[in-house]
């Protein structure tokens, strides 16, 4: 096996160029570490998740993307609104009225340009990025991830030493499958369709680039319908795994169904035509135990994916890539690359996603937005903020208690171990709960 392929060794190898990869890369660079960066696709390639929202404005101020992304041709996004089983639209959740600052203002992306732009940016940052090069490996040396085994788009394979791991292989999760890690979401079992539309309706103004989510009349799912450059949008349903795939037809039959089925995205597609095929994904709700060990660390999807509910997939990959850079970055200059000193970020992290998770369950759970804010009206900003992603204080924990108070009679609240905790403990207490033969040993 070669090793003398002109990768050397580095201080910091990364898996991964996508918005995880990419920012943990370019934040570490900034110091003045050597970063090799392998990507096994050539950008730009499809992605989904295509919805950003405010809080991503820090990580790219650090990132030195504001003026990139300012100058794009994204659609701006000003604000989120909500579409009940009735069909009645909520007053919007300007982000700008909660928090007047630039911050306020973010985009709908589409992710194959994004990406792209944001792989060019760490490389013009220093970043050292090898496309079409699979990672085959993480290597091991007395349990501390020590470098990686790679192939290059000609076939040949070579290992390159490093410090640090950074995992940020998406779904792929390779460090998270080695030591199986990872945990799905024993509640949040869902699946989506989607495609793209050509000339649909679009809302003017301040609304044009609003992200409407709009819920099935049986309440079982909702659509999301996001206005993108080129005068398309994107339009997915989102249901519960079993009800979407399975005793269903085609997804093309299925997207279909729910389509005809949901008055107020079927008005809004009239005036459209479909331009590309149908996607799906499958149970993509899940997170890995830890966000670290000796020598590796987990970032974006290659840790956890949440639900598509209020757009955060794309704030959790850069905040997780931020919180693990600096934690590298520290970690190099002190001589310290133990699970400790990397993964120091992940409780606050994971709290972060907690409150996420929280809020989406209880839209799940039957959640109206309409009647909290006529209901609580002085606390509409802090609903606001847990949709612009300001997910990591527990200011915004002031909204359970009064969420709780407009539950139907004998419904119990959420118990915190069911909206708050690690899924691995939802998972042991669900079974402690409702397996037939009694509690787990």
């Amino acid at each position: 096996m070669s090793s003398s392929n002109g990768f050397g060794s580095a201080d910091v190898v990364v898996i991964g160029g996508g918005p995880a990869g990419s920012t943990t890369s370019t934040l570490i660079a900034q110091h003045g570490w050597r970063v090799v960066l392998f990507e096994r696709d050539r950008f730009p390639r499809f992605h989904i998740g295509e919805s950003l929202i405010p809080e991503t404005y820090w990580v790219f101020q650090r990132l030195k993307m504001l003026d990139k992304m300012k100058q794009s041709r994204f659609v701006k996004k000003y604000s989120v609104q909500f579409v009940n089983a009735q069909g009645k639209l909520s007053a919007p959740f300007y982000f700008w009225d909660n928090k007047p600052h630039e911050c306020s203002q973010t985009w709908q992306v589409v992710r194959s340009e994004f990406d792209l732009m944001m792989l060019q940016n760490a490389q013009e940052q220093g970043v050292e990025v090898h496309q079409a090069t699979r990672v085959l490996d993480v290597l091991f040396d007395q349990g501390k991830a020590v470098g990686v085994r790679v192939q290059s788009a000609d076939g040949s394979q070579h290992e390159v030493r490093a410090k640090v791991v950074v995992d940020a292989s998406g779904q792929s999760g390779l460090i998270a499958n080695r030591f199986k890690l990872r945990v799905w979401d024993p509640v949040l079992n869902k699946g989506a369709i989607w495609t793209y539309w050509e000339g649909a309706y679009r809302d003017t103004g301040r609304d044009e680039g609003a992200t409407i989510v709009i819920q099935t009349p049986n309440k079982l799912g909702w659509f999301w319908y996001i206005p993108l450059h080129d005068n398309r949008v994107s339009v997915g349903v989102v249901a519960p795994f079993d009800y979407l795939f399975k005793g269903r037809g085609s997804h093309a039959q299925t997207y279909q169904e729910e389509v005809e089925r949901c008055p107020a995205v079927k008005e809004r597609l009239a005036s459209g035509r479909r331009i590309t095929g149908y996607f799906a994904t499958k149970d993509y709700s899940y997170r890995s135990k830890q966000v670290a060990g000796d020598g590796w660390v987990l970032v974006g999807d290659a840790f956890g994916f949440l639900d598509p509910l209020y757009s955060s997939g794309v704030l959790l990959a850069l905040k997780s890539g931020q919180l693990a850079a600096d934690a590298i970055v520290e970690g190099l200059s002190k001589g310290d690359v133990s699970a400790a000193q990397l993964g120091g970020w992940g409780p606050m992290f994971n709290q972060g996603v907690d409150r996420m998770r929280r809020l989406v369950c209880e839209y799940y759970d039957g959640f109206s937005f309409g009647q909290f804010v006529r209901t609580f009206p002085h606390l509409k900003g802090i609903i606001t903020d847990l949709l612009i992603g300001d997910l990591f204080t527990d200011r915004v924990d002031a909204a359970w208690k009064p969420m709780e108070s407009l539950y139907p009679p004998g419904k119990q609240p959420i118990p915190p171990w069911f909206a708050e905790a690690p899924p691995e403990v939802v998972a042991n207490k669900v079974n402690e709960l409702f397996l037939p033969d009694g509690p787990k040993p």
